[in-house]
């Protein structure tokens, strides 16, 4: 067995509806091995995807690395995945280590997003990369120097806290305190997400109407989709201001579904930059560039890293 075989880890990208399973040699060197369903209320039948992807591996695996929409608290250990009912409330690292007897590590989504992109996509070059998700949520991550600066996915969740502004100038607009998943209100994630953004439409216009086709009606020059995505850019520019004035970053990175909107992403850009501290003429706000899913790339990175560290076979 060569050496590149024994360093072979599994990585997977454990999203609500699917998991995606992947056999990594290096960052980009990742091979997609099985999609399935996720078990969300089935703990022993989560185990058993992924008990599966260890025995039907090539190479037995040196490790195994999970991306997902979570949180494991650094003090107790336990898991909150709000989209996996079966995984909250339990010592995750720690189960799954036994049930599966390998080395195993867990890091939130968003975080294996910017480690991605922060090693080999758009973030490369720069020393502070902030990770912004745009999606069916909205989250972050923080890579310092190549590395998350920690690994419990707390760190960098902009999409989360009272912040968003509720009395706009420009538009001049009041919105109403939206309530977030988290239980809070007022959260980004409630207003920015595209979710958020239908939610605002159906406030500003009385309209139901999906995400897509609201940046699409703004492109076309729709006046309603304008007056949302101007009430959309004002929300959330402000905060995203301020974390790149507390960061420093010398890019955001932004990934989900509203990133694969090149205009909305570049209006994004110039709404941030008018609100931040130290001006510049160069993009800061720019899409993402990983071709691979990020999710698996992140998990890769940290799991080789991990494997990295236990003695290799003779």
């Amino acid at each position: 067995m060569d050496w590149r075989s024994a360093r072979m880890i599994l990585c997977g990208d454990i999203g609500g509806t699917t998991i995606r399973l992947a056999e990594a040699l290096s960052p980009r060197d990742i091979m997609l091995r099985q999609h399935v369903p996720t078990p969300t209320q089935d703990f022993e039948a989560f185990v058993a995807v992924l008990r599966t992807a260890v025995v039907q591996a090539k190479t037995p695996p040196r490790a195994l690395a999970l991306s997902l929409a979570g949180v494991i608290d650094p003090d107790t250990g336990l898991a909150t995945v709000a989209n996996i009912p079966c995984l909250s409330g339990r010592p995750l690292l720690a189960d799954l280590t036994a049930a599966l007897g390998l080395p195993v590590i867990l890091a939130n989504d968003a975080d294996c997003f910017a480690l991605a992109e922060a090693q080999i996509g758009a973030g490369r070059g720069h020393a502070v990369v902030f990770g912004l998700i745009l999606g069916t949520g909205v989250g972050g991550g923080v890579v310092v120097h190549g590395e998350l600066i920690a690994e419990t996915g707390f760190a960098g969740e902009i999409g989360h806290g009272p912040v968003a502004q509720r009395i706009l100038d420009d538009p001049a607009v009041t919105l109403p305190a939206f309530a977030c998943g988290c239980g809070l209100t007022g959260c980004l994630d409630a207003v920015c997400s595209a979710r958020g953004m239908e939610r605002l439409h159906r406030h500003l216009h009385g309209q139901d109407s999906d995400s897509r086709a609201i940046v699409g009606g703004w492109q076309d020059g729709d006046i309603a989709a304008a007056q949302t995505i101007a009430v959309w850019l004002a929300v959330l520019s402000g905060p995203l201001a301020m974390v790149q004035n507390v960061l420093g970053a010398g890019i955001i990175v932004v990934g989900g579904g509203l990133s694969t909107a090149p205009a909305l992403v570049a209006a994004l850009d110039v709404a941030v930059r008018a609100r931040i501290l130290r001006r510049t003429d160069r993009p800061l706000v720019v899409p993402a560039q990983c071709d691979v899913e990020p999710g698996l790339i992140g998990a890769a990175i940290l799991g080789l890293a991990l494997a990295d560290k236990i003695p290799r076979p003779v």
